[in-house]
């Protein structure tokens, strides 16, 4: 896929590289700076694939005051800059401008605090999301949201994207599950906002920062927080023969009041090769299933699974099957955690990250079948099903460049289904690049507008992550309006 536009780079600056990189040798150790092309070429791109650009240089700053003397220096030289964690991002989030500075903060990895008491901790922001939760394991804690990719992205990936994961049906996304974080804006200032209770004085800034894509600052540090254990947990499968039924299901037990801790789906072929890869029992003779975990006491547990068996059979299930053993349950959520990466083995695939709400998610699913029959594609559907985020995988040959137009417009398509089901463009995934110019089909140009005056408040030159979130020719039109 290509038919995304890139921000082009500015010539002045790339005409001063030699003289950046020189300066940045005297602000950096040499272990912190990465000026080679091989070097730079490992942070050309990050899970959106289809799209590269070479970074001008990376630095891998270890403390927030590192970061401050780094964003100083950029906004001195007037040099794009762009925040990176893993580069897990699908939607070309941490894309690098050929004419600007990769931040990694890779290297800001360290836990810094652990109050059980208070139940929070707090980490530099390049730890990975798994590692909060081991960090914590052995005293009977964990980090609630668990996106798939939780044992290689990081927490100011999941910040800034506002990731979510299976659990986050109970638990709710990140923005739930932060109590404060330190950031650098691009002036150099060191600022925070909440800390280690549930309620901070002044504007609630957290909403704010929490999925703004690093267009605001760098986030260094957030203060999480952590939650025991549950003391037991138990998943259900539940099969049938239509998507349609499945989705008629999810949206029969929400409706319920019945709160359960996941709600997961997954179509025949993503049943089948998730299957082959964890061999978790999955049934493979039925063209959906739904993943259903509950948790809390042995007897609460029984109740609740009663109940939701209860529900399903209102909707002709061909399959339930509860896990009989941890070890059972274990291999249930490998297979749906390595989902992505499975169906991979299939063929290139395009992932999508649109929510609608879950009384349109039989309307949904048929219709995104039908758009993908449309353009001569086949989709394999994976999503966090409980709370209506979508994840759609459109597959499709990357040789031919054909295919690739056609599953980007079909990609397209299914976004705009769900804005007018009254849904958005995006769940967890963040708009970055592949979603920009979509933004038009959700909002009118005064919301842009009012949107990029709030970045302009925190980053005036806009050199922050430059040519995300906003469309092109809105960003233009509105820059040439203030400047």
């Amino acid at each position: 896929m290509s038919g995304i536009s890139v921000i082009k780079p500015r010539s002045d600056v790339l005409k001063r590289q030699d003289e950046i990189v020189s300066s940045l040798k005297g602000l950096l150790s040499a272990r912190s700076l990465v000026i080679d092309e091989a070097g730079r070429r490992a942070f050309e791109t990050d899970a959106l694939t289809a799209y590269k650009r070479l970074p001008l240089a990376v630095a891998l700053p270890q403390s927030s005051e590192e970061v401050a003397d780094i964003l100083c220096f950029c906004k001195s030289n007037d040099l794009r800059v762009v925040a990176r964690g893993a580069g897990t991002s699908l939607s070309g989030g941490a894309l690098p401008a050929e004419d600007s500075l990769v931040l990694g903060l890779s290297r800001m990895n360290r836990v810094l605090e652990v109050n059980l008491e208070s139940r929070y901790i707090r980490v530099q922001t390049g730890i990975t999301n798994l590692g909060v939760s081991n960090a914590v394991a052995a005293s009977g804690f964990h980090y609630a949201p668990d996106p798939s990719s939780q044992l290689a992205c990081t927490i100011g990936g999941n910040v800034g994207m506002n990731s979510g994961g299976a659990h986050c049906l109970k638990y709710g996304v990140t923005v739930n599950n932060i109590l404060g974080l330190k950031m650098v804006t691009m002036n150099g200032d060191i600022i925070e906002f909440g800390g280690a209770h549930l309620d901070g004085a002044g504007y609630d800034f957290l909403p704010l920062i929490i999925g703004s894509e690093g267009q605001f600052g760098i986030v260094t540090e957030a203060t999480l927080r952590i939650l025991p254990k549950a003391e037991n947990a138990r998943p259900m499968m539940i099969g049938f023969q239509s998507s349609e039924a499945a989705g008629a299901c999810v949206s029969a037990i929400i409706a319920s009041g019945v709160l359960p801790v996941a709600i997961e789906f997954m179509d025949r072929p993503a049943i089948k090769v998730c299957e082959e890869f964890a061999q978790a029992g999955y049934p493979l003779d039925v063209e959906a299933l739904l993943i259903v975990e509950v948790e809390g006491s042995k007897s609460e547990i029984e109740a609740l699974l009663k109940k939701l068996e209860d529900i399903a059979l209102q909707h002709d299930p061909s399959v339930i099957k509860l896990s009989q053993s941890e070890e059972e349950t274990a291999a249930i959520w490998k297979g749906r955690k390595a989902a992505f990466g499975a169906i991979g083995r299939l063929a290139d695939y395009y992932c999508m990250d649109g929510v609608i709400p879950l009384s349109t998610l039989p309307d949904a699913l048929n219709r995104i079948s039908e758009i993908c029959r449309k353009h001569n594609l086949r989709v394999a559907n994976i999503f966090h099903a409980g709370d209506g985020n979508l994840h759609p995988l459109i597959m499709y040959n990357a040789n031919d460049a054909d295919e690739k137009i056609r599953a980007e417009r079909c990609g397209e398509e299914v976004l705009e289904l769900c804005v007018d089901l009254g849904g958005c463009l995006t769940g967890e995934h963040g708009v970055g690049i592949e979603k920009r110019e979509l933004m038009l089909a959700q909002f009118n140009s005064a919301d842009l507008i009012q949107q990029m005056r709030v970045k302009s408040v925190f980053d005036p030159d806009w050199l922050l992550n430059p040519g995300k979130v906003f469309p092109l020719e809105t960003q233009e039109s509105y820059l040439s309006s203030v400047r």
